[in-house]
């Protein structure tokens, strides 16, 4: 069996259970923010669907480590190595994003402001998934 296969299924696996978990947290909570905000007669804000979907993007961080492994020339080892923690750092900025995006959903939908301040925290979360993928495929040259 190689291993690099094991190292391609690992990056894709990992980095989009981190999506999941973080996409879940988030959704979660910005649907618990519109009930409060129904409830209270105050407009829903909408912004709340980008909440919920930031964490998605470490799917397709993954996606693209597995094909850099893929397409790379080094050994099973490497590409397992490469593989298992490149999509553990991305799947865990995944659901940590996602647990960011909960809290800034339900902050905005308790105050209806702070919206700027909230997309820069979760953006600062999605720069780990991307210095991952950028330095795991410096990796892998």
């Amino acid at each position: 069996m190689n291993l690099g296969f094991l190292g391609m299924a690992a990056a894709l696996g990992l980095s989009a259970a981190g999506s999941a978990f973080g996409t879940g947290f988030a959704g979660m909570a910005s649907v618990g923010a519109w009930k409060k905000c129904y409830a209270a007669g105050k407009p829903a804000p909408f912004i709340m669907i980008a909440f919920s979907g930031a964490p998605l993007t470490q799917t397709i961080y993954g996606f693209l480590l597995m094909n850099f492994i893929k397409s790379a020339s080094v050994d099973a080892g490497m590409a397992l190595g490469v593989g298992l923690f490149g999509g553990l750092a991305i799947g865990l900025s995944g659901l940590f994003q996602g647990k960011c995006a909960a809290a800034a959903a339900d902050a905005l939908g308790a105050t209806g402001k702070g919206t700027a301040n909230y997309f820069i925290v979760v953006g600062i979360i999605e720069t780990v998934a991307l210095f991952t993928l950028v330095f795991s495929l410096l990796l892998l040259q």
